[in-house]
């Protein structure tokens, strides 16, 4: 968000900045007129919840009841609440890293104990049931453990069988997962594939906690609108919860999210899915001419995660890559010190959510550069 600012202030100095920084769409969705609106319930409105359950339906052929469905402040405030429902200070609690910085913050502010796994590229950067094994056996036992697929920063995606051995593992063990699920439909896999928007955990696991929000596939950043699919037990004390923290989601951003769910709105958003594919085809091709390290697969979501390999030679650390690289060409990215403190300083995040035209003109400037 430090990077963000920069970007304002040399942008109102008139600079052309070209920004690969944030992960929101620059397609918007086009607000009808609503209506002056109160409070809602703490879970938000029946018709959004039963829209939520028919979305399961249609995409992944899951029966959902309306009741479990919690509408929630953006997937942020459906973190904030998951985790104090389900978790108790003191608590173990394993993610991957390189990962969402929220989740750690959340947990730690919450009095959890992280459990960072490094998962690097050959887990595909994704946690396996090896890689917690050893936590469990360095840390000890773990309360939970956080998936996101496909992945923030390195938008890598569990298939169905990878998916399925953490949830037996979880089962096992007692262990609660919690599935960020809010790239789902972002995703690069064959259209004509079961499992081409992602699969999701409440396929596997009615005790799962499932996350997701309008703000991604729909483009709905500002609206700050999520969901979260409860398993029956935490359904009680989430409301309870949400009712002090908020009394209620946005009641105009509920409106306007029940015109997401329709062919047409499917249509619109598969169109830009593919623009952001074509993005996301830019900076493959220009990969070997990049000169950096190895690459996450991006399989999903839209990002571009790698290491700079020969470029910190000349740049020492990511931070000071990213910084030059603003400064000196007006292009912005990510360090990858905010996904993963370890190993993140070697690392990089491109957002390639702003566009075909932006990525290119990026690419040109981020190889002038370097050359330079």
């Amino acid at each position: 968000m430090r990077i963000t600012e920069q970007i304002a202030q040399r942008r109102a100095a008139g600079r052309d900045v070209v920004s690969l920084c944030a992960g929101e769409p620059s397609a918007r969705p086009v607000p009808g007129t609503l209506r002056p609106a109160g409070y809602t319930g703490p879970l938000g409105t029946a018709p959004l919840r039963e829209a939520v359950a028919g979305h399961y339906r249609e995409w992944y052929g899951v029966d959902v009841d309306p009741a479990s469905v919690a509408i929630t402040t953006g997937s942020s405030g459906a973190f904030q609440l998951a985790f104090l429902a389900a978790f108790d200070p003191g608590d173990r609690v394993a993610l991957a890293s390189p990962g969402y910085p929220a989740y750690r913050n959340i947990l730690t502010a919450l009095g959890v104990e992280v459990v960072e796994i490094p998962a690097g590229p050959e887990a595909r950067y994704q946690p396996t049931p090896a890689l917690l094994d050893r936590a469990v056996a360095e840390h000890g036992d773990l309360a939970g453990l956080i998936l996101a697929s496909p992945a923030n920063p390195t938008g890598t995606m569990l298939d169905r069988q990878a998916l399925t051995a953490l949830v037996a593992w979880c089962s096992l063990r007692g262990v609660r997962l919690v599935s960020d699920e809010i790239y789902h439909g972002i995703t690069f896999a064959d259209p004509g594939s079961a499992d081409a928007r992602g699969v999701t955990a409440r396929q596997l696991d009615a005790e799962a906690i499932v996350i997701n929000s309008f703000s991604k596939y729909w483009g709905m950043t500002g609206w700050r609108l999520g969901w979260a699919l409860l398993p029956d037990a935490l359904i009680a004390p989430f409301e309870a919860l949400a009712s002090n923290f908020a009394l209620s989601p946005p009641a105009p951003a509920q409106e306007l999210a029940l015109t997401a769910f329709t062919p047409e709105s499917y249509a619109e958003r598969d169109a830009i899915v593919a623009g952001f594919g074509r993005a996301r085809q830019l900076i493959l091709d220009a990969a070997s001419s990049l000169d950096w390290g190895v690459a996450a697969p991006s399989d999903g979501a839209f990002y571009y995660y790698s290491e700079l390999g020969p470029q910190l030679d000349r740049f020492t650390d990511s931070v000071t890559y990213s910084r030059e690289l603003l400064s000196g060409a007006d292009v912005a990215v990510v360090p990858g010190v905010d996904f993963d403190p370890i190993g993140g300083s070697r690392s990089i995040r491109l957002s390639y959510a702003a566009g075909e035209s932006a990525v290119a003109e990026a690419l040109e400037r981020i190889l002038r550069f370097q050359r330079g």
